[in-house]
């Protein structure tokens, strides 16, 4: 992520100068003795600037920053967005960000798969996971791991504009286009919470696929009166039933999109809806894109369809 924002910006940069405009300067950041100091400028023989433009923090797939190691970088970046600085981060860098507080009462993102325990531990933070980019004015967060790209551009564009931007964009080979997270998340139920008679229907709807299934079917799988299991169900999976059953199905709907040449209403037959128009319009609203251009941007090589 550093090192990809880094070239991206040098390449915006090279573009600014053919244009008779100043190129973007990159600075790198580490802690030493304590203290956030500068380990890496673009330009070192052009005059600082007192505080940095923008300041990004940028995140780690294999931990989370904890409170105390992020407490020092937290104090950095507080410091420099009250003098103006804008902040930002991708991926993971949301747990750092979100350390400053600044983010409380605000919405943000991060990559998909942290969202349970980001929530858990900044339940302030008003966390929007399908969302690629936020742009909230002074502070910016990006999502999964390669997010450093749409936030990279969204960069340029705030400071170069949108033809340099666009520029940029062709040049790395980067489509331009809002993205959004939910496009590539897969459903990722909580099995882990404890409530055994909820695993075992949790269990069961997988095996069923969650087909012709009603919540009197689930409760009396879990042996619980309907009110209770109902209570039972949203706390341990933080869905409800409906909605549990309805990210099983399109979590299906998805594959045989990517890797079978049925018709959609064939697919939407298959997974449990006898309405094709009802299954498009909950597809779309739940991934964000319509069956079709699902299948089009994801589908496997016909060759390896079947």
């Amino acid at each position: 992520m550093v090192h990809g924002l880094t070239e991206m910006l040098d390449v915006a940069g090279r573009f600014a100068v053919a244009r008779d405009r100043a190129p973007l300067r990159v600075s790198h950041w580490q802690l030493r003795d304590g203290t956030v100091e500068r380990s890496f400028d673009s330009h070192p023989d052009v005059k600082r600037r007192a505080v940095p433009d923008m300041l990004i923090a940028p995140g780690s797939m294999h931990n989370l920053i904890s409170a105390e190691d992020a407490a020092p970088f937290a104090r950095f970046l507080r410091d420099h967005h009250a003098q103006g600085a804008l902040l930002a981060s991708t991926c993971a860098g949301a747990f750092l960000l979100a350390e400053t507080r600044l983010l409380e009462g605000r919405p943000a993102t991060t990559h998909w798969y942290f969202a349970d325990a980001f929530r858990d531990r900044f339940p302030g933070v008003r966390l929007e996971i399908d969302r690629m980019v936020i742009d909230d004015g002074d502070i910016l967060t990006a999502g999964g791991l390669m997010a450093w790209t749409d936030l990279g551009l969204r960069i340029v564009e705030r400071f170069l504009g949108q033809t340099l931007m666009m520029e940029t964009a062709k040049f790395l080979l980067l489509d331009p286009g809002s993205r959004e997270q939910r496009h590539y998340a897969p459903f990722a139920p909580k099995l882990t919470h404890g409530d055994e008679a909820i695993l075992k229907v949790q269990h069961w709807l997988q095996a069923r696929e969650a087909r012709a299934v009603s919540v009197a079917d689930m409760a009396r799988e879990a042996h619980l009166e309907e009110r209770t299991f109902l209570r039972r169900f949203k706390a341990a999976t933080g869905l409800k039933p409906i909605e549990y059953v309805q990210h099983l199905r399109i979590g299906k709907a998805r594959e045989l999109l990517e890797f079978t040449k049925r018709s959609v209403e064939q697919i939407a037959w298959g997974v449990g809806y006898e309405d094709a128009a009802a299954f498009r319009k909950l597809f779309h609203r739940m991934i964000g894109l319509s069956p079709g251009d699902y299948r089009q941007k994801f589908a496997a090589p016909m060759e390896e369809a079947a």
